[in-house]
């Protein structure tokens, strides 16, 4: 049986954020398709805290594992979206074997400027629009999760962080995907990516922002199968 694809989402996601997606990548590849919400997100606890600088770090090497052991699910494939991808090359660099391969949409392993300033705008979105209304169709308490995500990424101790160093101890096959017209990151975040993994390949799209498998679906699902065909 071929590993199964786990899903990581982004700092604004949910299972449900996925919409469709889970299931036209499960036809497509011919694997079975995991995706669930982290703490803080879509249905699950809704968070009580202030998230810390290592948020990431905890999600990769303490609860991921616990529920890929929970699940029974060993080295799957992982697919990460933005937060969802910094996560999972955390674990992958974390965990020897952890993961049969990475598919990684619009990663960071730094906080760019202009990370910040699309952040920064999002926050002005949500106090001014109806953006935290909008995340109420996603989420268990959209203002919570949207502060969870919006607060930590605009603390100044945030500036520093950085992963760049953990990259030279992933071995898992890794596709990097990312839109040209990305609002959230750079070319630089490929770069870094390469520079310290030189097996890893990397797609820029073209007329894609920050969500590859929303606004490129069809490139996004056959680049996928086509580095996945010849993975376990």
């Amino acid at each position: 049986m071929r590993k199964p694809i786990v899903l990581l989402h982004e700092g604004l996601g949910s299972i449900a954020l996925w919409r469709d997606f889970p299931e036209q990548l499960a036809a497509v590849t011919g694997r079975a398709v995991v995706a669930y919400s982290r703490y803080g997100h879509g249905q699950s606890d809704v968070l009580e805290e202030a998230r810390t600088v290592d948020y990431m770090h905890d999600e990769a090497r303490v609860v991921l594992p616990e529920l890929l052991r929970a699940l029974g699910i060993d080295a799957p494939v992982l697919l990460g979206h933005s937060d969802g991808a910094s996560i999972a090359l955390i674990y992958a660099a974390s965990v020897p074997d952890g993961a049969t391969a990475l598919v990684l949409e619009a990663p960071h392993v730094f906080v760019e400027p202009l990370t910040i300033r699309s952040i920064k705008q999002a926050r002005d979105a949500a106090a001014n629009g109806d953006l935290v209304a909008k995340l109420g169709r996603y989420h268990a308490d959209p203002a919570a999760t949207f502060r969870g995500w919006n607060d930590i990424w605009l603390q100044p101790d945030f500036l520093r962080w950085d992963i760049t160093a953990l990259l030279p101890a992933i071995t898992a096959p890794i596709l990097v995907l990312q839109g040209r017209d990305d609002e959230y990151g750079t070319a630089a975040q490929l770069t870094a990516i390469t520079s310290a993994i030189p097996h890893a390949t990397t797609l820029q799209l073209d007329e894609c922002g920050h969500s590859p498998h929303r606004s490129q679906t069809t490139a996004v699902l056959e680049r996928t199968h086509a580095f996945l065909q010849a993975r376990p």
